[in-house]
């Protein structure tokens, strides 16, 4: 699987390793990315990267996505960079399976998810 490292499932969660994309035309998860030092999820913001917008923005879309609360969410590194590593408190085999089902969709052709609905 080509997402097997940008999401582990952790003793408290999830951690999600992502790459941002900031002042973006709107608020979507975008896929996952293949980098040199791993793979990704790549998230698009519209928030600019200044006084900690487009983290929020990040933030808020990856608690919709994963139907949880922005609180349970804490950006653990890149605070200040595109790559960042969030993790997600809550039952980690869930969230994972959650991730791994929006991941086949995007490879059987669904569009790109802006967040579910609750």
């Amino acid at each position: 699987m080509a997402h097997a490292a940008a999401w582990q499932v952790t003793d408290a969660g999830v951690r999600l390793r992502v790459r941002v994309t900031p002042r973006a035309g709107r608020d979507r998860m975008e896929g996952v990315i293949d980098l040199p030092d791993g793979p990704a999820v790549r998230i698009a913001v519209s928030a600019a990267p200044e006084a900690g917008k487009a983290n929020a923005a990040v933030v808020k879309l990856v608690a919709k996505f994963c139907r949880t609360a922005k609180s349970n969410i804490t950006v653990v590194s890149g605070a200040s960079a595109r790559l960042k590593q969030l993790d997600i408190a809550g039952d980690g085999a869930s969230l994972a399976a959650m991730l791994d089902a929006w991941h086949a969709g995007l490879e059987a052709g669904e569009p790109a998810k802006k967040g579910r609905k609750r």
